[in-house]
C-alpha cells in the first residue's frame, strides 16, 4: 500500500466515524425530542363516540409529530411527580369533579407555575355541584369565573367566529365556521372579563334553532393570568367534529402550540 493509498484510507476512515458519531448524536436527541401528552377522558357514558373518535385521532396524529399519549380514565394516579413528566395535559371531556385533593393540588401548581401546557374540551366546564360533588372554585376561576347553567341536549350546529385571528391556533382558519351537533354549553355570566376570547358561537345559526342562549357567548379562550399555556373549548361531544376539517385543524394547531418550546 503507498502512501497516498493509506493517506486516502485514514480520511475515509475518519469520514465514518465522524458520521456515525453524528448519527449517534441525532438519534438521541430525536429521542430526548420526544414529547409527552397526558390525556385524561371517562372512558364510558354519553360523550365516549366522541372521546373514541378523538382518540383515534390523536394516535395517529402522535405518530406523525413525535409526542406519546398517556391515557387516564380517572385522576386517582395524578401527583406532582406524576406530572412533571407531562409536557401537555389534554382534559378530555373529563368533568371538574371526582378529583381527588391531591390530584387537585398537583394539576393546581401544574397549571399555576407553568410546567406544561393545557388544553381542554366541552365538559371540564361542567363547574357547579354535581353528583354530590362540590364546586371546584379554582377550577371555576381558572375557567373565567363561571358556573355551568343549561345547554342544548338535542345538540344543534352553530357557527363559531373567530375574534383572534392571531392566535396560533387560529391558522389556517377562516373567520367563520360551523361545527355540527354539539351540546352547546351556557353559564351564570360570560368569562369574557376574566379570560381572553379567541372566537364565539353565533346563537343566531344554531340549527335548529334553540331557546338556550346565553348572549356574549365565548366558545374559545385562554387564560393569560397562568404560567401553562392554557386553552379551552367548550364544544367537544359528536363524534362527526372529527371528520370536520375546522375542528381537526383547531385541535393540531392546539397540539403544536402547546407543545412549542
Amino acid at each position: 500500500m503507498n502512501r497516498f493509498t493509506a493517506y486516502m484510507l485514514g480520511i475515509l476512515t475518519t469520514l465514518c466515524m465522524l458520521w456515525s458519531a453524528a448519527a449517534q448524536a441525532s438519534d438521541n436527541t430525536a429521542k430526548t425530542d420526544v414529547r409527552k401528552v397526558l390525556v385524561l377522558d371517562e372512558g364510558a357514558g354519553q360523550h365516549q363516540p366522541f372521546v373514541d373518535a378523538a382518540m383515534t385521532w390523536l394516535r395517529d396524529y402522535a405518530g406523525q409529530h413525535n409526542f406519546t399519549i398517556t391515557e387516564l380514565h380517572n385522576a386517582k394516579p395524578i401527583t406532582a411527580d406524576f406530572l412533571k413528566d407531562y409536557d401537555l395535559v389534554i382534559q378530555l371531556d373529563f368533568p371538574p369533579y371526582t378529583w381527588p385533593d391531591y390530584a387537585e393540588k398537583a394539576f393546581i401548581d401544574y397549571i399555576d407555575n407553568g410546567p406544561g401546557s393545557y388544553i381542554g374540551f366541552h365538559h371540564a366546564t361542567l363547574l357547579g355541584d354535581f353528583d354530590g360533588y362540590p364546586m371546584w372554585q379554582w377550577f371555576s376561576d381558572f375557567m373565567g369565573g363561571i358556573t355551568f347553567r343549561n345547554y342544548i341536549a338535542e345538540t344543534a350546529d352553530g357557527t363559531v367566529r373567530v375574534e383572534d385571528k392571531s392566535h396560533p391556533v387560529m391558522k389556517g382558519l377562516k373567520g367563520k365556521f360551523m361545527l355540527p351537533a354539539d351540546e352547546w354549553y351556557t353559564y351564570d355570566r360570560s368569562p369574557r372579563p376574566n379570560v381572553h376570547v379567541i372566537a364565539n358561537v353565533d346563537e343566531e345559526s344554531y340549527r335548529p334553532r334553540s331557546d338556550v342562549r346565553m348572549g356574549d357567548h365565548p366558545v374559545i379562550w385562554t387564560n393569560p393570568t397562568k404560567k401553562a399555556k392554557n386553552i379551552y373549548f367548550q364544544f367537544g361531544h359528536s363524534p362527526k367534529l372529527l371528520e370536520t376539517p375546522a375542528f381537526v385543524t383547531l385541535f393540531g394547531n392546539a397540539i403544536d402550540w402547546a407543545l412549542k418550546k
